[in-house]
């Protein structure tokens, strides 16, 4: 860029290139470590089976407002996966703040996620619902798309309530956090 003869260079034009490091070839470690930088949502998604099934997942998208679509990504190497994989619906439930617990023992390998310390109802469709969260749906599955390891499962709402009073609770560098003002 060339200054205006007569007038000091803008500081736009006289700022150094940031600096980067040199590119990362693309492995699963590499995506990891770029979505760690991004704060997510937390949510946790449950259906029911011969015994209830549910995962904490951070990829909860509203995909269209009409209908009501939503979408999340599952592992199908989640002990979930066989439960979803056949589902006609599913619960998504949107955690507040104050359910990092929650939130951890539907992240953890082996956890007895329906045990004594969650509480939870049975609701529409026979979905499992979880106790006070934030807001909850649940979805009839529309579709599960092959995306690598994972299936993208498409679901569209049939009922829901948004009445819980907590702030969110966020994914953010590996740890379950809350928003600051």
């Amino acid at each position: 860029m060339t200054a205006t003869p007569g007038l000091p260079p803008s500081p736009a034009a006289t700022a150094p290139e940031p600096l980067r490091s040199a590119p990362a070839d693309a492995t699963p470690e590499l995506l990891r470590s770029v979505f760690r930088r991004h704060a997510a949502g937390v949510a946790v998604i449950t259906a029911a089976g011969e015994s209830p099934v549910g995962f904490t997942a951070t990829s909860l998208t509203s995909v269209a407002a009409e209908p009501p679509l939503i979408s999340f990504g599952v592992g199908t190497a989640s002990s979930s996966w066989p439960v979803l994989a056949e589902a006609e619906h599913v619960g998504v439930h949107i955690l507040g703040e104050h359910q990092r617990e929650l939130a951890a023992t539907f992240a953890r390998s082996g956890a007895d996620r329906f045990g004594p310390s969650t509480q939870w109802t049975v609701g529409p469709r026979g979905v499992p619902l979880l106790d006070d969260v934030s807001a909850w749906l649940v979805c009839r599955v529309v579709s599960r798309i092959p995306a690598g390891d994972h299936r993208v499962v498409i679901a569209e709402a049939v009922a829901g309530d948004f009445s819980g009073a907590a702030r969110p609770l966020v994914y953010h560098e590996g740890r379950f956090t809350s928003l600051r003002d």
